[in-house]
């Protein structure tokens, strides 16, 4: 069986941005936002010396239809309902190592498409160009990703979607949030809420997401602020990073990825050390 290095070199070939992954917790093990792609030099030196690191993928020039399932949330069971099925062309498919699935699809220049967590209960929208998603033969303690080339396009290949879909899958995420798609892409246009409604902490960390965490000063103390919220509702680890560099992409002044990400790793610890006081 092929090494995990030679996985990592061919995806590279294929014109793949890759990313090394602790296959403990499904963090980069490099700083990678807003860097160049590995090179096949720098996958084969990494690899040798950490054989056994999981591989993802940048969606750089793809975008990803995530579809798992979290308690009460079937997002196979979403998509079913969902009345724009039909525009759902196939494409490379994937098993994800809960039990999920992944759809990716080429990015359209003539009609760009963003981040879009709860698109529908239980499917997520990945495409953020410093999002990632694991590959195969990555593994986790919950099982391995598998490519599912019986049910993908023929050829295994990643097709282009039709701008209907795209344009859909961006009126379906305003009407799931409550919100009026006015046909402009990305989150500032669609995180409007009434000024008559009640205000919640919730409200404040959406509207992060669309905002970010403003300009120089304060930004790390709003990330911290963000970050434990989100860990207070019980936001998965893999998640709230996802979310986190949302935000940060979405502020006027973007903190750098290393900064952030050591705000990020220090709210996680301190959120599980008062996990365990709680169950003492």
């Amino acid at each position: 069986m092929p090494s995990m290095k030679e996985y990592a070199l061919q995806y590279q070939k294929l014109g793949f941005s890759v990313i090394p992954i602790n296959p403990r917790n499904k963090m980069p093990l490099i700083e990678f936002a807003d860097k160049p792609a590995m090179t096949a030099s720098e996958i084969e030196t990494f690899w040798d010396g950490f054989p056994n690191a999981n591989i993802a993928l940048r969606t750089t020039n793809f975008f990803v239809v995530d579809i798992d399932k979290h308690g009460k949330e079937n997002g196979f069971e979403s998509l079913k309902k969902w009345e724009h099925l039909n525009l759902i062309e196939p494409t490379l498919q994937a098993k994800t190592a809960s039990g999920g699935k992944h759809l990716l699809y080429f990015k359209r220049d003539d009609e760009p498409i963003t981040q879009m967590i709860g698109f529908l209960p239980g499917v997520d929208i990945k495409a953020h160009e410093n999002n990632y998603i694991l590959v195969a033969p990555s593994a986790t303690d919950k099982g391995q990703y598998e490519w599912d080339l019986e049910k993908s396009a023929e050829g295994g290949t990643i097709v282009t979607p039709s701008r209907d879909l795209i344009r859909a899958i961006k009126k379906q995420y305003g009407k799931t949030h409550g919100y009026r798609y006015d046909g402009k892409d990305g989150l500032r246009d669609l995180a409007r809420r009434s000024q008559t409604r009640e205000r919640t902490q919730t409200t404040d960390l959406f509207e992060t997401i669309a905002l970010g965490f403003g300009d120089e000063g304060g930004r790390n103390d709003k990330l911290a602020k963000f970050v434990g919220g989100l860990l207070f509702r019980a936001v998965d680890d893999e998640v709230v990073v996802q979310l986190a560099r949302l935000a940060n992409a979405n502020s006027p002044n973007p903190l750098p990825d290393k900064e952030m990400m050591r705000t990020i790793e220090s709210m996680i610890k301190k959120d599980r050390r008062l996990e365990q006081l709680v169950m003492l």
